[in-house]
């Protein structure tokens, strides 16, 4: 027959496992709300939108997290870009100003060095979809 303390550990161990369980499921709908949420203001899709970054290289200039190999440093970290205030220190970080920002950032600020990538409407909200998932 098991110990008291063998069967008060295990209780223990079954707990800590069913709270920990339960954060990571928390997490995960939070992020799959947060995903829709921003779905719906930018009228992108967030995972659409990492592959666009992806495949536009805009990690070549910028650090972005979750994106395979974004680590440049030419650009602006893009780390915690949801909360951020301004986009490219010039226009209200908004969701229509982001989706303007990429596809023409000269049209906000002629003398950005960021260049005009030739992002359609369609994607650009994908983008932004995605970058304002990164909180």
């Amino acid at each position: 027959m098991p110990s008291k303390a063998l069967i008060a550990g295990l209780a223990g161990a079954a707990a800590v496992l069913v709270i920990g369980g339960s954060v990571v499921g928390d997490r995960l709908l939070s992020r799959r709300q947060m995903h829709e949420r921003v779905a719906v203001m930018t009228g992108g899709e967030p995972g659409q939108g990492e592959a666009a970054i992806q495949s536009r290289a805009c990690g070549g200039c910028h650090v972005i997290p979750g994106v395979s190999g974004a680590r440049g440093k030419v650009g602006p970290p893009l780390t915690g870009f949801a909360g951020r205030v301004y986009i490219g220190g010039r226009a209200s970080n908004t969701p229509a100003n982001l989706v303007a920002w990429i596809q023409d950032p000269h049209a906000i600020d002629p003398q950005s060095a960021m260049p005009n990538m030739g992002i359609g409407e369609a994607e650009a909200r994908d983008i932004a979809a995605y970058l304002l998932t990164l909180n």
